[in-house]
């Protein structure tokens, strides 16, 4: 997962997936998803950012409860 801000445009984009997208559809005005050829979301992006979100939220991420298995592999 990738979180990136342009502070220029004021445009938050989060990528869930590193695959191209060929499509979008809009949840709201100014938020959109972008989806695979599956119709799977990739990734989202949020216009006007500090305006939805506040600037505090923008310098700020908060990753709670994440849990990685161990790798099975044997190398």
């Amino acid at each position: 997962m990738l979180i990136t801000y342009d502070s220029k445009a004021d445009i938050l984009y989060i990528e869930l997936r590193s695959v191209p997208a060929e499509d979008s559809t809009d949840i709201e005005d100014g938020v959109t998803a972008l989806l695979d050829g599956e119709g799977h979301i990739t990734g989202l992006e949020i216009l006007d950012a500090t305006e939805r979100l506040g600037k505090e939220q923008l310098h700020s991420v908060t990753l709670m409860d994440l849990v990685f298995e161990p790798s099975l592999s044997k190398d």
